[in-house]
């Protein structure tokens, strides 16, 4: 199984993809570990990313591109894998296809999580975290017994800057400019499947594996 997972942020896709990758018997993969294991394990494509990174820059397509050309040589990688967060835009999906297309291994899937906006605002904005040992919570899902107080230490608990609505709000926008021209690049070639990421984490799990059979 070569696959690829879309959705917005809040929608599971990185819970999903563990279960999915266990499944089917192949690597998670996703551009932020390739990113992290390249640089810390100081390779060149690691350094070459680095350098950007510390210039306060953004990693060019190209050095993402070659990152995951790399992983996707890997033996594990060989009878399948499945990417999260990779292609970002078209350019990479070209690059991607083309790899893919010379190694005469096609992708079998794109696998897109639907999620309204109204629910990821109130599943990311309502996450809470402790100043004291940094443990999670949320104020509907896993509310803690004591409202503001960290059920593990007793530390004070709040919410990251970048779970505050505006924030979230901005990313949804950022990602719907970027990944809906992805999506309908895989939607003409035939390969999205689209489903609810509404439910129980093994409800949504059940529901993709059937999506992909």
């Amino acid at each position: 199984m070569r696959l690829i997972l879309v959705g917005p942020p809040g929608a599971g896709k990185g819970t999903q993809a563990v279960h999915l990758a266990s499944h089917f018997s192949i690597p998670h993969i996703s551009t932020g570990d390739i990113f992290r294991l390249n640089i810390k394990g100081e390779t060149k494509l690691g350094l070459h990313a680095k350098s950007f990174m510390d210039a306060g820059n953004l990693v060019p397509d190209s050095v993402t591109n070659d990152m995951v050309a790399d992983r996707l040589t890997h033996d594990d990688a060989k009878s399948g894998f499945l990417l999260d967060g990779y292609p970002r835009n078209i350019g990479q999906a070209d690059f991607l296809k083309a790899v893919l297309t010379k190694a005469n291994t096609p992708l079998d899937a794109v696998l897109e999580f639907k999620l309204e906006n109204a629910e990821i605002i109130k599943r990311l904005a309502g996450r809470r975290a402790c100043r004291g040992c940094g443990a999670t919570s949320h104020v509907v899902f896993e509310a803690p017994k004591v409202a503001g107080v960290c059920d593990s230490c007793g530390g004070e608990l709040y919410q990251r800057p970048d779970d505050a609505e505006a924030v979230i709000a901005n990313r949804l926008a950022v990602y719907a400019d970027q990944t809906e021209p992805i999506i309908s690049y895989y939607k003409s070639a035939g390969l999205l499947k689209t489903i609810s990421a509404v439910g129980e984490v093994s409800d949504i799990a059940a529901r993709a594996i059937a999506a992909l059979k």
